[in-house]
């Protein structure tokens, strides 16, 4: 911990406006980002620590705001990996980056994972709200995400990206697979 306070001395220390960001309920700004939300990306570690990270993305307001301290995120059939659902069985912990495209700004969320049968969803949503479907478009379980943490972060890092640019999205959705090949 010596290190991390001579960083964090060394920097000019926490800036006052992140010492009170971070949150154990979702506030009403955090509450419509999530709402508005159509992607995010859901980082989950197994108890040994092994990390995964997987986007998730629906119609806006996908991922559910049950209320101030809960979230259920609808999980849909996909490659049938169900990394994240192995790593929830030996810990619980998630965690959540939510994204608008075009805002620079980002929602992310710290909390615990509760398991729901596909059954269970009805209390939430009928059906996968999605923007597109396909054969394997339908619901799973669900993830009931129990808040710890919730704040906004800067949009610094859409800025050194200058991710939401128009002309590089264009030209990238034109571009196949085969041109990422790695200089050997």
């Amino acid at each position: 911990m010596a290190r991390l306070d001579d960083l964090r001395t060394l920097n000019g220390g926490i800036h006052p406006l992140a010492l009170n960001k971070v949150k154990d309920f979702l506030e009403p700004f955090v509450k419509g980002f999530i709402q508005q939300a159509p992607f995010a990306v859901i980082a989950s570690s197994n108890a040994a620590g092994d990390c995964d990270a997987s986007p998730k993305g629906g119609k806006p307001g996908f991922i559910k705001v049950i209320d101030n301290r809960t979230l259920m995120l609808p999980d849909i059939a996909g490659n049938n990996l169900f990394q994240s659902y192995e790593n929830y069985a030996s810990n619980p912990k998630i965690g959540l980056i939510f994204m608008i495209p075009g805002m620079e700004v980002t929602v992310r969320v710290n909390g615990r994972v509760t398991i729901l049968e596909a059954d269970d969803l009805t209390d939430f949503t009928s059906s996968p709200e999605l923007q597109w479907h396909d054969q394997k478009s339908t619901m799973v379980q669900g993830i009931l995400i129990h808040v710890d943490e919730a704040y906004f972060h800067c949009p610094r890092s859409f800025k050194f990206a200058n991710l939401w640019d128009t002309e590089t999205i264009q030209t990238n959705a034109e571009r196949p697979i085969s041109s990422l090949t790695a200089p050997d």
